[in-house]
């Protein structure tokens, strides 16, 4: 039977490719949040804490977008170009998958209910470690792919440079209230927004201290938690 082996051929290989990646374990981690979310809504008879899905369906989305980058890589490595996309929508959400960690602002004590803030403290340390992982993970693979393409020494620039920008991007997540998507909704008014702290950049040392420590904090996460990835992916072929 051609047609079931080759199905089987096709399910072991995608199996590989998602487990060689975290996929499994990344799920698993997004699961048990969702369960303690779910718990919350119940036990509590109240929505509250409930949109914190949508926050971690959009730390989903890098890593996607570069599990999507790989397999093109891997299918048609001799055309780059159809790199571009998927790695542009990579590097637009990157930063709401760190983002997650500035949400544990929304702490509250209830004297009534003191179970209630550790198990949400729990709740938020599951949910931020999983868009930190989700984050480190989708950079390792993307560093891979900078690495088979422009060597190694680019592909650390490419982690620095990639590190600074989502220091940005959770800073203007948070502060500025911007979404992934703005850039593309609105371009004029969102690049007019940031040619202030530009070309004015003493007038803004605090924003650009607190887009340095977010930046710090995803490196030295990507660093701790991605070095496993590092460059592993990039010696594979099609």
């Amino acid at each position: 039977m051609p047609l079931v082996d080759t199905a089987l051929a096709s399910i072991r290989s995608l199996h590989r490719f998602l487990s060689g990646r975290s996929f499994y374990a990344l799920a698993l981690a997004s699961a048990l949040a969702c369960t303690l979310l779910a718990l919350r809504v119940w036990r509590m008879h109240t929505w509250g804490y409930a949109w914190l899905t949508w926050n971690l369906v959009l730390a989903w989305v890098p890593y996607l977008a570069s599990l999507w980058a790989d397999r093109l890589r891997l299918r048609h490595g001799r055309r780059p170009w159809l790199l571009l996309l998927p790695g542009l929508l990579w590097l637009l959400f990157l930063p709401n998958a760190p983002y997650i960690v500035t949400d544990f602002m929304h702490l509250r004590t209830r004297p009534d209910l003191p179970w209630l803030f550790w198990y949400d403290v729990v709740t938020l340390a599951t949910l931020a470690w999983t868009g930190c992982v989700l984050g480190a993970v989708s950079l390792g693979i993307m560093q891979g792919i900078v690495a088979q393409y422009l060597g190694r020494a680019v592909s650390w620039l490419f982690v620095l440079g990639t590190a600074g920008l989502c220091g940005v991007g959770i800073y203007l997540g948070r502060f500025g209230r911007w979404n992934s998507w703005d850039l593309l909704v609105s371009p004029r008014a969102r690049v007019a927004e940031m040619a202030a702290p530009l070309l004015n950049p003493s007038a803004y040392l605090r924003p650009w201290a607190m887009c340095a420590l977010f930046a710090a904090f995803f490196l030295v996460s990507y660093l701790t938690l991605g070095t496993r990835w590092i460059m592993a992916r990039a010696e594979e072929r099609a």
